[in-house]
């Protein structure tokens, strides 16, 4: 009950006067939450997830800052130590591949370059590749995939089609054939330029439809939901539609589809550096690496097949992790 006169209307003095001299234990307003601060909330508890993206974020920034990392903690990648490598059998002086505080992973055997600085210079390659694939692949894919899914009929029949045709490309053999071929110099590229471009665009273009078809299925589904029919009653024409209704909605799958690419995209360029088609020398790469050490270095030295090895492996395992826990994250009925 009441006591005195009642508030009139537009009397906001009496209104807050109210509001302050709420009780303490009166229910406060529920704070509404976005989908992307729900999704938010769920990775946080996801904490394998968590220490993924941690390392993933460490690999780009030392892949970013590798000269100043080299600067401060190892010697130039391409510097030849030959003093600390004996004459007669080409391995490092001292115990563990010369591993030692001026040389944090030792020398390779022969030459006596800092192992770490070239693994530390080899991410920048890999990381560069992978990245700069998967964007195009993701481009592609997403345009062709809403395309197809969306407007159906002849047009979805001949991009699915297409999409056979990529899939059943053998991609590692069209990759030996081509380098082969191609001049040390065109497009106004050459060296370490020409072939960073050649590999992004094997890897990018030719594996864009694994998710393309992901893209379309989503957007099969999407394009019969409600906010859908509701644009196209007002009068909302294909394209209008497929950029401002479809797209934001495929955000989620797009992003989670994109980490778990990355790392098949590394390791795809390892196994090209590995084949002798990828990065040339003396630009370190850790595919590039790992061949050298198998032409019997390794049964010399096994730490310099141990620490590139590594190295795949740990970036590989933190972009899957990561990704797996994005999608719970963004898809938990997915789980």
């Amino acid at each position: 009950m009441v006591i005195g006169p009642e508030p009139v209307a537009g009397d906001t003095t009496t209104l807050v006067a109210e509001e302050t001299t709420a009780p303490p234990g009166a229910a406060k307003a529920i704070e509404g939450r976005s989908l992307w601060r729900i999704a938010w909330i769920r990775l946080k508890r996801d904490k394998i997830a968590l220490a993924g993206g941690v390392v993933v974020i460490f690999l780009i920034l030392g892949a970013v800052f590798a000269p100043f990392i080299v600067a401060l903690l190892g010697h130039p990648p391409n510097e030849f130590h030959q003093n600390l490598i004996d004459i007669n059998l080409g391995t490092p002086i001292g115990k563990f591949g010369g591993i030692s505080k001026d040389f944090l992973f030792g020398l390779e055997p022969g030459s006596g370059r800092d192992l770490f600085s070239r693994i530390v210079y080899g991410s920048r390659i890999s990381l560069l590749i992978a990245f700069l694939a998967t964007a195009m692949s993701m481009v592609i894919g997403t345009v062709m995939g809403v395309i197809s899914g969306y407007f159906g009929g002849w047009i979805d029949a001949f991009i699915g089609r297409l999409m056979d045709v990529f899939l059943a490309f053998p991609l590692l053999l069209f990759s030996l054939a081509l380098v082969g071929v191609i001049p040390d110099r065109a497009f106004g590229l050459s060296g370490v330029s020409l072939r960073i471009a050649m590999l992004v665009f094997i890897i990018g273009f030719f594996s864009w439809p694994y998710i393309g078809r992901i893209i379309r299925g989503q957007t099969l589904s999407l394009r019969e939901r409600e906010f859908v029919d509701a644009a196209r009653s007002l009068g909302a024409r294909g394209p209008y539609i497929v950029v401002r209704e479809l797209l934001p909605n495929l955000v989620a799958p797009i992003l989670i589809y994109t980490t778990l690419l990355i790392p098949t995209n590394i390791l795809f360029e390892a196994a090209l550096s590995f084949l002798g088609v990828g990065i040339p020398a003396p630009t370190a790469s850790w595919g590039a690496m790992l061949t050298e050490a198998s032409h019997g270095l390794y049964q010399v030295d096994p730490f310099y097949m141990i620490f590139p090895g590594l190295a795949i492996f740990v970036t590989v395992l933190a972009f899957n992790l990561f990704g797996d826990g994005l999608r719970d994250a963004l898809d938990p009925r997915a789980r």
